[in-house]
């Protein structure tokens, strides 16, 4: 027997993954990034395949990751977390600063935002899992909490998406 709920007790941040440059960005809500060394620092990022942020990511050989706040909007999660790149400019409207390697980094309901260059890419069957080297890290806001996975299932009452390696497709 499988007890989805036991799933749920795994602790996810929820952030904001984002590649491309300035002619065109794009970014998707994420709550697989995780730091996976420290010396150098690297992180790790899931990306679902059919996502247009991987194919930048891919093309880029770059990601940020924005730590949003626990107060993020509905919107903001609404425009990163289940629309389509393909469909609208997700960079339009937000306030965004170009990093170091040129990708876009979202500055919206943030607290925080790491820019990593692609050192490794695995693919884990419906996503590809990118290895970053840190190579920037700043704090936007010192005084907000970090909005976990849990606090936006509980308090929020949000749920994955269906590209999101945690969606759960009930029985």
């Amino acid at each position: 027997m499988i007890n989805y709920e036991a799933l749920f007790k795994i602790s996810y941040g929820l952030y904001i993954v984002c590649s491309g440059d300035r002619s065109k960005g794009n970014g998707y809500v994420s709550n697989t990034v995780f730091q996976v060394t420290s010396t150098p620092p690297c992180f790790a990022a899931s990306c679902n395949k059919d996502n247009l942020t991987a194919e930048f990511i891919k093309e880029t050989g770059a990601f940020s990751v924005s730590v949003l706040h626990q107060d993020a909007s509905s919107e903001i999660i609404g425009k990163f977390g289940y629309k389509s790149g393909t469909d609208i400019d997700k960079m339009d409207g937000s306030q965004v600063l170009y990093g170091d390697t040129g990708v876009p980094v979202v500055l919206d309901e943030c607290i925080a935002f790491i820019e990593c260059k692609v050192v490794n890419t695995i693919d884990v069957g419906t996503h590809l899992l990118f290895i970053g080297e840190m190579i920037r890290a700043e704090v936007i806001d010192d005084a907000k909490d970090p909005l976990t996975y849990l606090y936006y299932r509980r308090v929020k009452k949000g749920f994955s998406p269906k590209n999101a390696p945690t969606y759960i497709v009930e029985p």
